[in-house]
């Protein structure tokens, strides 16, 4: 149904998305995880621009099947996510970062989940 590669980058984000979830619970909240400069800020930045990286791969990829169970605003707010990480890294405004893990995150793996199942069955 989906390419290989597709799927390839699909189980990427869950993979990234479960790496989000396992430092938010190790740390006990998104807001004290968020907090810890150091080690989980800098893990989580990194995963949610990994996971933005292969909205953008998939896109330029034609992916456009596998792009069709997502929502626009996550795709578009990934990219936007990303580019604020990476050209103004000490200007991130937490409480967005914060809104993205708990609001959409959710959102978007379950269209992961969708895909892999429709995948597999």
């Amino acid at each position: 149904m989906f390419s290989a590669k597709a799927i390839e980058r699909v189980s990427l984000i869950r993979k990234k998305i479960g790496f989000i979830e396992a430092i938010v619970l190790e740390k006990g909240s998104v807001r004290i995880a968020l907090e810890d400069e150091q080690n989980a800020r800098a893990s989580i930045l990194m995963h949610l621009t990994s996971i933005s990286e292969q909205f953008d791969k998939l896109l330029h990829n034609g992916e456009l099947d596998v792009l069709a169970y997502f929502e626009k605003q996550d795709i578009k707010g990934s990219y936007e996510l990303r580019n604020f990480i990476a050209h103004d890294y000490e200007g991130i405004d937490l409480y967005i970062v914060e809104d993205v893990i708990v609001q959409r995150l959710p959102i978007i793996k379950n269209s992961v989940l969708k895909i892999l199942e429709l995948q597999f069955c």
